[in-house]
């Protein structure tokens, strides 16, 4: 689904990147974690080139390189991102937000609709005329999910999906991912939250300066922890 083999990449004159190497296996929730400002937000950026120039390596989607084209035509293949900073429409409803990306399904196997992520988020449901910029953390992001699933995505990236939330949230937005799982939908989830990768990833990269250091499975991640100690400053509650 997504391959990442040893990726530069820069802002400017500034390098960000020096040698990431990832994958993303169909189906698979993959979490990427690692210190604040080691790289992780620069590393989803390069997958949707937004803002981040690539420099060296490959990034590929189903065996289609990446490199060079526009964030929308990313996003036409089939991948979906969810920034740590949400970007939902202040001025907007949320019905108004959710219509923005609204589309018909590309196939028979293309299953969100506005419906669908009421559904996976029924407070949207409840909120559909409230105004973005005056809901909680914790809704907005939902919002931001659901709005990237309308683009019926097979992959989907996800940068700090519980940043700043209280554990209550968290936990909402965990069991979102899990039934997002088991619809058979792709993950790359920027993360520094051991339950959500106790609960949802199948493998975990470790990404320190730029760089990959570290692949295993959650529970060989568990096994190890030097690991921990050595890359990460990791929230045991998910905040």
């Amino acid at each position: 689904m997504l391959e990442i083999r040893d990726l530069h990449a820069a802002y400017g004159r500034s390098a960000a990147l020096h040698g990431v190497n990832l994958a993303v296996a169909p189906g698979e929730v993959v979490c990427l974690i690692g210190r604040n400002g080691v790289g992780k937000t620069s590393t989803l950026r390069a997958v949707v080139q937004e803002l981040v120039h690539v420099t060296g390596g490959a990034v590929l989607h189903e065996g289609v390189s990446l490199v060079g084209l526009a964030p929308h035509q990313v996003i036409g293949r089939g991948i979906g991102y969810v920034p740590e900073d949400r970007r939902v429409f202040a001025s907007l409803t949320v019905a108004e937000n959710l219509r923005v990306p609204a589309r018909a399904p590309r196939g028979a196997a293309s299953r969100w609709t506005i419906d669908a992520v009421y559904d996976l988020f029924p407070q949207l449901r409840e909120y559909r005329g409230r105004v973005a910029g005056v809901m909680s953390g914790g809704e907005q992001q939902m919002l931001s999910i659901a709005r990237s699933l309308l683009t019926n995505p097979r992959l989907l990236l996800l940068d700090e999906p519980h940043e700043g939330l209280a554990p209550k949230v968290v936990d909402e937005i965990i069991a979102a991912l899990l039934r997002l799982k088991g619809e058979g939908v792709s993950m790359l989830v920027s993360e520094q939250s051991v339950r959500t990768i106790k609960a949802c990833a199948d493998r975990v990269y470790v990404i320190d300066r730029g760089v990959t250091v570290y692949e295993g499975t959650p529970a060989q991640f568990e096994a190890d922890p030097d690991i921990a100690r050595r890359y990460l400053m990791v929230a045991e509650q998910g905040g």
